[in-house]
């Protein structure tokens, strides 16, 4: 009889295969919005704000606030703002959002804020002052912060928009809040801080 031949074999078959890994870096740009609304009396709050850019603790603890503290958490920035910040980073010349060039504008228009947007909206009743001695705050915990003091003669209208620039009528503006922020009126003084983190 004759025999059978079985054939055997084995085969593997090798897939080198590889995670897909998309790299992505976020970064968030996180805005707040105060408003303190104080009691006036002979411009010492001007002074102590503006002039002499003492603390927010120290004009809490020795003049009168009118009522709680306004904060929002949100902004607009704008076209020309986001580019000339780039513009510095990436080393090209302009002008920096710095005490001597930085104002804060507010007006009372409530037209809604969008990126292509250059100024406040308002016709009339805009206003823009130097930020106080000694800000904008910058070079730790991620964020740089600028803030102005109104004094009681100035402003003096309702507030509904409020924007950084770097220009006595903001020339190259960096954003744009929209917000009803009550009235200013005489006797008082508001101080009005934009604090930036980025993370």
């Amino acid at each position: 009889m004759q025999g059978h031949r079985i054939d055997r074999g084995r085969g593997v078959d090798l897939a080198n295969t590889k995670p897909l890994v998309r790299v992505v870096d976020h970064g968030l740009w996180m805005p707040e919005w105060s408003i303190h609304k104080f009691r006036e009396h002979r411009n010492r709050v001007y002074r102590a704000g503006a002039i002499e850019g003492l603390p927010l603790s120290y004009l809490l603890e020795n003049f009168e606030l009118l009522e709680k503290p306004l904060r929002f958490r949100k902004n607009c920035l704008l076209n020309v703002g986001i580019n000339l910040v780039w513009t510095l980073v990436c080393g090209g010349s302009g002008t920096a959002y710095s005490n001597a060039n930085a104002y804060i504008g507010v007006g009372d228009s409530n037209t809604a804020a969008a990126a292509t947007q250059t100024n406040l909206q308002a016709s009339t009743n805009k206003y823009y002052q130097n930020v106080d001695s000694g800000y904008p705050t910058y070079g730790s915990s991620q964020c740089a912060t600028w803030r102005v003091t109104v004094a009681s003669g100035n402003a003096n209208y309702s507030w509904n928009e409020i924007i950084v620039g770097n220009g006595s009528s903001g020339s190259t503006v960096l954003n744009r809040l929209v917000q009803s922020m009550g009235t200013k009126a005489s006797g008082t003084s508001w101080v009005a801080t934009l604090q930036v983190t980025l993370s």
